[in-house]
């Protein structure tokens, strides 16, 4: 072989190949199998239904019982509580289906730097749960103005805000769900914990009372969660602390699905 040819540039063919690997590349395969198949269309449109039907009736009882004044998006923030099970659902096939189907080993040939490729999931699952709560928010707004009946108020700015604060929630939510899937591996194993880290303990803590348990409670991901979308209405801590703890427990769910997908094979 020539020097001229060892050193002549790559095919114009080879170098748009190139092009698209590396994170980038990582992102646009995930992005393209998320819409490749049913689960995503279905989770969404559950979620529309859930937050139409969700908010009309949390409007209606407002006024029906006479409650004071709130801000109007109190109304699909509150059915965060049941639409963010939506987004864990979509979230976790991204990656459960994958493990369940043997695909993600040729995931893992593709992609074989580990962390990019959960990265990439994290960045997908949060990107599409981000659009998913901001669409939920101003749903919800829009079905609950007529039944609450002057018992909302409309502040553009604070709507904005918990409009934004609702998408991020549901993004981190995402990004939480796509760690403990990563760590477990099933999916009623990655329901299971979500359930529990986002439901269930919040229930034991409240059931059992007593400060500590309280203190705990207000220290979980969906109740901080809930402080940061309300606007720190009622909190015992800023909007901005909620958002951090919730961040935390994001944090702390991708390391641990890092740290298990770096020592097992798929």
């Amino acid at each position: 072989m020539s020097a001229t040819s060892a050193t002549s540039p790559l095919p114009p063919t080879t170098r748009a190949a190139a092009s698209r690997g590396g994170f980038a590349g990582a992102v646009g395969a995930e992005w393209t199998k998320l819409w490749s198949v049913r689960a995503p269309y279905a989770c969404l449109l559950a979620g529309v239904l859930l937050t139409g039907v969700f908010t009309f009736y949390y409007g209606s009882i407002a006024r029906i019982d006479d409650r004071p004044v709130q801000p109007l998006g109190n109304a699909p923030v509150s059915s965060a509580v049941l639409g963010q099970f939506v987004i864990v659902v979509l979230a976790m096939s991204t990656v459960t289906a994958e493990y369940a189907t043997g695909s993600a080993r040729t995931s893992l040939q593709w992609v074989p730097v580990r962390h990019r490729l959960q990265l990439a999931k994290a960045v997908v699952a949060a990107a599409v749960a981000f659009a998913a709560g901001v669409l939920f928010a101003i749903l919800g707004m829009a079905v609950a103005w007529t039944p609450f009946r002057g018992h909302a108020a409309l502040n553009p700015a604070e709507a904005l805000s918990q409009v934004l604060a609702m998408g991020l929630y549901h993004a981190l939510t995402a990004v939480l769900t796509v760690g403990l899937s990563f760590a477990l591996r099933t999916a009623a194993g990655t329901l299971s914990a979500v359930v529990v880290l986002l439901s269930v303990l919040l229930s034991m803590c409240t059931a059992l009372g007593g400060s500590f348990l309280l203190t705990v409670y207000d220290y979980l991901p969906q109740s901080a969660g809930g402080h940061f979308m309300r606007a720190g209405e009622g909190a015992p801590y800023p909007p901005a602390v909620g958002f951090l703890i919730v961040l935390a427990w994001t944090a702390a769910a991708h390391l641990a699905g890092r740290a298990v997908l770096r020592r097992r094979d798929a």
